[in-house]
């Protein structure tokens, strides 16, 4: 076959998948916790923060943290862990209660490799190391083998047809760099002092206030016994009533990894419709092109792929452990390609679920019992409507995503709760989502009953279990994290000696 008939076979194929309208299978969020993430963890959305920002003088801003590419291991050379220069990474708000995004921030990657060469032999050879060839200190280093930049879009309106203009650096231009993973001491010397020489300040379009931007690599945020809830709920001691040493008794599984966050601080008044409406709405979504065509060349390296067709969400993240916790296996992918607008098809996920059921048989002797309410209103209230006089819009169509009411004033680090709400700290989760808000107790205490105790769309006698202080013993609070933006700490190094 000619070289000119393959490629009009090629074109051919895409034609035809293209008008076909097929797509790939929907991809998952949330460290690996649907089928197909295994497949592209490079759009694997793990974590959603959104919170009023804590740090000293910071009050008036919302800080939005969209956390992605699960379970780095710091040693993991020589690629890393870049993002995927294919996909589209976004940050929705939705500030009106309609279940559709009116604020969007979309992010685009592009790496680019220097060819760093030595000469041996009086030739030049390109090195083998993929990242760096020396010392590195600032962006786009010498040292460094290959560049990563990003460039960052805010669309008002539909995602895909709003008005877009771009973000910018308050000091000039609208590419931003990308500090490199923490490849070691050796590499960068004093990773910290190079990261915050990617902390930008940037003009944010429509909005008379400044924010703040990091992008690059940090210490995953998350605390959870991974292994041991995997393994049918396998806890040791899952009260406090059973051990009182029962929220420190097991090991975090998340501990030796590290992760990609995606960071804004935006003020108040860029984020919400109007003052007399402080409560918002916030997931994170990862799209990629419908079609994606693999474009080796004969005998040598694969070329640039070649994409096309509509961008497909493939990723989806809103309020955390919906995916994991509620939504049934046959259902996880359709979730994460799904909008909230069309959230009432999981409806009885939430309404009638399963976990707690779970709970009940495997330590129900210990006195677990699950709540009795159907349908579960004190639910639907957690993940579809937000808590009213809390974090409800006035008007709300039922969806899931994080909430925050704005007009709520932070916490300092050191006052913070790490039970958020239930333990009388309404900054904390579910109102918005801090990094130190231990979300898996809460879940665990919530999906059991503790809503129902205390009034909240169910009765005390709902719940028998309700006052049982639930934990998967991974303990986590404000302290693992740092007092100021870009709160997140620096990520493990892949080699500690310098």
């Amino acid at each position: 076959m000619s070289h000119l008939l393959k490629q009009s076979v090629l074109a051919a194929l895409v034609c035809n998948t293209l008008s076909l309208g097929l797509t790939p299978q929907a991809i998952a969020s949330s460290h690996r916790e649907a089928p197909f993430i295994t497949k592209a963890p490079k759009v694997d959305g793990t974590d959603f923060y959104m919170f009023r920002s804590y740090e000293t003088g910071r009050a008036g801003f919302v800080t939005l943290i969209a956390n992605y590419v699960p379970l780095q291991d710091a040693y993991g050379g020589p690629n890393f862990f870049q993002m995927d220069a294919d996909a589209l990474y976004e940050i929705h708000i939705d500030n009106n209660g309609d279940a559709k995004e009116d604020i969007t921030f979309q992010f685009r990657f592009n790496n680019t490799n220097k060819d760093t060469q030595f000469t041996v032999g009086e030739k030049k050879v390109s090195i083998p190391l993929v990242i760096n060839g020396g010392a590195i200190a600032g962006p786009n280093a010498d040292g460094a083998n290959v560049r990563e930049t990003y460039t960052v879009t805010m669309v008002r309106g539909d995602r895909r047809g709003g008005s877009r203009a771009a973000v910018t650096n308050a000091a000039g231009g609208s590419t931003f760099d990308k500090p490199l993973d923490n490849i070691g001491n050796k590499s960068i010397p004093d990773y910290p002092a190079y990261a915050a020489k990617h902390m930008y300040t940037v003009n944010i379009p429509g909005c008379g206030t400044p924010g703040r931007m990091f992008v690059g690599q940090r210490k995953d945020p998350f605390a959870v016994n991974l292994g041991e809830t995997f393994d049918l709920i396998n806890y040791k001691a899952p009260a406090v009533e059973f051990n009182p040493n029962a929220e420190r008794n097991a090991r975090d599984d998340l501990d030796d990894k590290n992760i990609t966050s995606i960071e804004l601080e935006v003020a108040i008044p860029c984020l919400t419709a109007s003052a007399s409406e402080p409560v918002i709405g916030g997931w994170t979504t990862a799209s990629l092109r419908q079609v994606r065509l693999l474009n080796p060349v004969p005998g040598g390296p694969f070329g640039p792929a070649k994409t096309g067709g509509a961008w497909t969400q493939v990723s989806r993240l809103g309020m955390p452990l919906v995916n994991e916790l509620v939504i049934g296996l046959k259902d996880k992918d359709r979730f994460n390609h799904s909008k909230p607008s069309t959230d009432s098809q999981f409806a009885t996920y939430v309404t009638n679920p399963t976990f707690p059921a779970l709970i009940e048989i495997l330590f129900g002797n210990a006195g677990a019992k699950a709540p009795t309410n159907f349908p579960r209103n004190d639910l639907v209230t957690l993940f579809l409507t937000g808590v009213k006089g809390l974090n409800q819009p006035a008007t709300v169509t039922p969806s899931e995503m994080l909430r925050l009411n704005t007009s709520i004033a932070p916490v300092p680090m050191g006052a913070q709760k790490r039970l958020g709400v239930i333990d009388g700290d309404n900054a904390g989760f579910p109102n918005g989502r801090r990094p130190g808000d231990d979300v898996v107790d809460i879940a665990l205490r919530v999906v059991m009953g503790k809503l129902c105790t205390l009034n909240i769309g169910c009765r005390p006698s709902d719940a028998p279990a309700g006052t049982i202080r639930f934990t998967d013993g991974a303990y986590l609070d404000a302290s693992a994290f740092t007092a100021a933006f870009p709160y997140l700490k620096t990520p493990i190094p892949g080699s500690p000696q310098q």
